[in-house]
């Protein structure tokens, strides 16, 4: 039996958002990386570094703004399991199990080229999926590229940040304080009694929320897993329409981050300063492990994973879907951008030149992303054109043998 899911008014939104939020990105990246390297470099990054209220503009930006960003990737997974793509056990192991393969083996690349030297901290870089880079990218494809490749990317990119949340909590936390941990653990308590009772007044799960984030900060753990836990404590409830807490708060910060903190981010992380000895710090261990890791070992990962969970029968290939668009997702999963950046800053902040490995790693990271993204859309554009009313339907389909 032949099973049509239409995409939810929600995705779309997501989706065009994304896209938008992508060219934003390479805007804003473009700008950053031609002031640091001009006249005004010195006093532009040093804008970055003004103390505001305790903290330097650009740890604002990388762990308060950016966990508002993971607040929305948290409430986008909730919607997609509770009635999107992975809300099906069948339908969700596929892009599980892609992601999986297309963050473990990136790292353990990393790692091996690494093993026994400080950059070996660096092996979560190549792991993350630039969602907004990669839809952007997969939009420019258009009707060339079926609508069950776009969810099919975006819950790989999704579940491939979740990675990335667990391996920040867990490998990049310094200084941990079980005194605030506990208090954090304790208000997150508090936010899931309230959802279990149906609370639904938002105000006071975004006033939970700042402290979670408060103390979350001041545990040692990574304040932006606040925004992944405060999402899962939104109420939810698809019967009431569109109108309930989850929803409201989504297209609250669809353009907000799509607009302005992502491209704050990259304004803030892009700033890199090319030395007259860049090409060659491209082929140091830890750049070598980031470039492989992103252009090889993704596609690798994500398309081996994909194809032997099938063939064992364990998961299903949605119909339309060839794996030769298996293939075109890998190499867009291989922008890493924003993720791996982020990741980058975590991992060599602590180093002794820590400050010359996050300048060469970001280098590493812009040009492997920008080649993969190249690729994609070239190996995506460059396959048969699929049915017009397959790729123009905004449907998925499935043979259903459930």
């Amino acid at each position: 039996m032949i099973r049509r899911v239409r995409l939810t008014n929600s995705f779309k939104e997501f989706f065009e958002n994304e896209k938008s939020a992508g060219m934003m990105l390479i805007l804003c990246s473009i700008i950053s990386l031609i002031i640091a390297n001009s006249a005004f470099g010195s006093d532009y990054l040093g804008i970055w570094k003004i103390y505001v209220g305790g903290l330097t503009l650009s740890y604002w930006v990388n762990d308060g703004l950016m966990a508002i960003f993971f607040l929305l990737i948290g409430l986008e997974l909730k919607r997609e399991l509770f009635e999107g793509e992975l809300s099906n056990p069948r339908n969700a192991l596929l892009p599980i199990v892609a992601a999986l393969g297309g963050a473990i083996l990136p790292a353990a690349i990393h790692f091996y080229l690494n093993w026994g030297l400080p950059t070996k901290a660096g092996f979560g870089i190549p792991m993350a999926t630039d969602i907004a880079f990669a839809l952007s990218i997969l939009a420019m494809v258009g009707t060339r590229a079926p609508a069950s490749l776009k969810i099919f990317l975006t819950a790989v990119a999704v579940i491939d940040d979740l990675i990335a949340i667990i391996i920040i909590a867990v490998f990049y936390t310094s200084k941990l304080s079980f005194l605030y941990l506990g208090l954090a653990i304790g208000v997150f308590l508090l936010l899931m009694v309230f959802n279990y009772l149906k609370f639904m007044k938002l105000p006071i799960y975004l006033v939970g929320g700042a402290l979670l984030w408060f103390f979350m900060l001041k545990s040692g753990v990574h304040a932006t897993i606040a925004g992944v836990l405060l999402a899962f404590t939104i109420p939810y409830t698809p019967e009431v329409d569109d109108d309930d807490a989850l929803s409201y708060l989504e297209h609250l910060l669809h353009k907000p981050v799509a607009f302005f903190i992502m491209p704050v981010f990259a304004l803030a992380n892009t700033g890199i300063v090319v030395g007259a000895g860049w090409a060659g710090e491209l082929m140091t261990p830890n750049s070598m492990g980031i470039i492989i890791g992103l252009l090889v070992g993704k596609v690798i990962g994500v398309t081996t994973a994909s194809f032997v969970s099938v063939k064992l029968g364990i998961c299903r290939l949605p119909m339309y879907l060839k794996w030769k668009h298996i293939i075109g997702a890998g190499f867009l999963a291989g922008i890493g951008f924003t993720m791996s950046i982020f990741i980058t800053n975590l991992a060599f902040k602590n180093l002794a030149n820590g400050g010359a490995l996050i300048n060469s790693s970001k280098m590493a990271i812009l040009l492997t992303s920008l080649v993969s993204g190249i690729i994609g859309y070239l190996w995506l554009v460059s396959l048969s054109r699929l049915s017009t009313e397959e790729n123009r339907n905004e449907t998925i389909s499935y043979d259903d043998e459930d």
